[in-house]
């Protein structure tokens, strides 16, 4: 590992010098006086006295280079039957002209703004514009519910809501304005509302709302606010166990450089490059990695309103990779699972000659996808892992600075500035190999959060209590001998079966091997005996036989792990439920099994699902 090792060990002995170095990727109105403000832990703030404009970085610069004219986003819609590029120009044209829309709002440095838009070119637009005036943005997934909604306006008090008049899955349209007016109804603020028009439903206005297009056009261009490195950037939502979601927030500085560092070293992106993450901008990856990430290193990046399946089938994102030269997909694994499952021979894939990278991330990736993606498409199938409050990899494979062995299961080594420790309950540090809680000694390296939206004491108590000077995951794990990281999933899905420790996802990484499988979950329920025992459930590949697949899975944990695990029962399902993002709802899984009433997550994506297993799960 000669040139990972050397740039890991460095960034944790100096990290002074190491990020002021990567600092150097940005362009900053201000230089910043040092890299750290140590001086008041656990608020950490990166690059203190540095000045800089996140949309300056991500648009102006490069027009102001000369490379006006490169592709900066390409927005492909198959729900729609459309497709466009706008130039780095004319992004800069819309984004300027759009944050002008904003300023005769009023919005100013500092204020907050919400976004609730479907996956166009207007989402991006108004992130940066939000960027360009120095104002924070919140982006909500689009299609939440009301009461989702208002919650988030609530805690934000945004100046201005943004919202698109409809999104469209493949076999409806939802109509956004009035789970807007209902939103801001339950939310008791009264913000300024902006409403960009699409042809399938347009949107009835009421008086004071304005219309984008007509705002736009009474519009000027602005040009960028210097805002401070520490100031935030944007707020972005997180479930809580409370069911008050948290407010995670990001900075300017430490986010752009951050960015800008994992986009040439983990991703091996750079100018010109065509740059594919198969997410959605309410989500903290389409942030990071469809919006900022790329078009501060330059590249072009895909807009993709469409799913995996359905848009028009299977083969939709080789589609996409081959049109458009893709050179790395970033997805989630419960994507491909989806068609592996639907199309487990690739008969639907293309000559995708561009295609060198596909990265993982968003839940555990399991070795039999890992395999399948590898043998179908012929390119390393990387594995990463990080978190929102992250906002990038904790632990990855730098393809661009040094490619590493790629591990079945692991998503690779820490990357810089993290120094992960895995820690018992006692807070004593484990060797390699022991299993226990995945935790960051402080500080955290720079992108990462800033705290929690005006709740201190909660980013506190959620994330730094458990472990002092450590940041708690929420995640179990241990490190192997070669250093590699193996996350194994949420700590509270780590099982006490009699007395011993075990891990579901050791147990859904054998179900996951038989060829029979194409998804599968193994949640803990409560016993009287023995405190916890395993279920588990598996939803079949097309053609897949269930005959006789429970007694060869449960024979088959019992030969990987061993009768300690008590593994007895396994259900075929038709689907799991899961959240849009693609993690499975285990949790939920695990509370209907034991009886237990609990609040369905508003990041369900399909209500029915769970609803079609209560039976299921509910029998002994």
């Amino acid at each position: 590992m000669g040139g990972y090792a050397g740039v890991y060990e460095e960034s944790l002995r100096d990290p002074e010098g190491f990020w002021l170095s990567a600092a150097s990727a940005i362009s900053w109105t201000r230089q910043p006086d040092r890299a750290l403000d140590a001086e008041h832990p656990p608020w950490y703030r990166w690059f203190p006295g540095g000045r800089l404009n996140t949309c300056y970085n991500a648009l102006d610069r490069h027009v102001a280079a000369g490379h006006g004219d490169r592709v900066a986003l390409i927005y492909d819609s198959p729900v729609t039957g459309s497709s466009a590029r706008y130039t780095y120009a004319e992004l800069l044209d819309e984004v300027s002209r759009f944050a002008g829309a904003l300023r005769g709002l009023g919005v100013e440095r500092g204020d907050p703004v919400v976004l609730y838009l479907p996956m166009i070119p207007q989402a991006v637009i108004a992130m940066l514009a939000c960027a360009r005036l120095g104002a924070v943005h919140s982006v909500v997934f689009g299609g939440f519910a009301p009461k989702e909604l208002a919650v988030r306006i609530a805690d934000a008090r945004p100046k201005v809501v943004v919202c698109g008049s409809c999104g469209i899955e493949p076999t409806r349209v939802i109509e956004y304005k009035p789970i807007v007016d209902e939103a801001i109804a339950m939310s008791g603020e009264s913000p300024q509302v902006v409403v960009f028009q699409r042809d399938q439903v347009r949107a009835a206005l009421r008086p004071g709302e304005h219309d984008w297009a007509a705002l736009v056009a009474d519009a000027s261009p602005v040009s960028c606010v210097e805002v401070a490195a520490t100031d935030p950037l944007y707020v972005l939502y997180t479930s809580g166990t409370t069911g008050k979601p948290k407010g995670v927030v990001r900075d300017n500085g430490g986010h752009a450089v951050a960015l800008a560092w994992s986009m040439a070293n983990i991703y091996d992106i750079g100018p010109g490059d065509v740059w594919w993450t198969a997410s959605d901008v309410g989500w903290v990856v389409g942030h990071s990695y469809i919006v900022y990430g790329p078009l501060l290193a330059g590249a072009t990046t895909v807009l993709y309103e469409g799913k995996p399946l359905g848009t028009p089938d299977a083969g939709a994102f080789w589609r996409v990779i081959s049109t458009y030269g893709v050179k790395a997909l970033f997805t989630a694994p419960t994507a491909v699972r989806a068609i592996k499952k639907v199309d487990p021979s690739g008969e639907l894939l293309r000559d995708m000659p561009t295609l060198r990278t596909l990265f993982l991330a968003g839940e555990r990736l399991d070795p039999e996808t890992y395999q399948w993606a590898t043998a179908r498409l012929g390119v390393p199938v990387v594995d990463h892992w990080w978190q929102t409050e992250t906002g990038w990899a904790i632990a990855a494979n730098p393809r661009g600075l040094e490619p590493l062995p790629l591990k079945p299961g692991s998503p690779s080594v820490p990357m810089p500035g993290y120094d992960v420790r895995i820690l018992a309950e006692s807070g004593e540090e484990l060797p390699r190999g022991a299993e226990g809680a995945v935790c960051v000694r402080l500080p955290l390296p720079p992108g990462t959060l800033l705290g929690l939206w005006e709740d201190d004491s909660r980013y506190v108590s959620s994330y730094l209590s458990r472990y002092p000077g450590y940041y708690l995951t929420g995640d179990g794990g241990f490190v192997d001998q070669d250093g590699y990281l193996f996350v194994m999933g949420r700590t509270d899905d780590v099982i006490n079966v009699a007395g011993h420790r075990l891990s579901t996802g050791a147990m859904e990484a054998v179900l996951a091997a038989h060829p029979a499988v194409a998804e599968c979950a193994v949640v803990g329920v409560a016993d009287s005996l023995k405190g916890q025992l395993p279920r588990g459930f598996v939803v079949l590949k097309a053609g897949a036989s269930a005959e006789g697949l429970a007694e060869e899975l449960i024979a088959a944990v019992r030969r990987d792990i061993g009768a300690v695990a008590a593994f007895r029962s396994v259900t075929v399902v038709d689907a799991l439920p899961k959240t849009r993002s693609g993690k499975i709802l285990r949790k939920s899984m695990r509370a209907i099994a034991e009886g237990r009433a609990e609040a369905v997550p508003s990041t369900i994506e399909d209500p029915a699902v769970l609803e079609k297993l209560r039976e299921v799960l509910s029998a002994g």
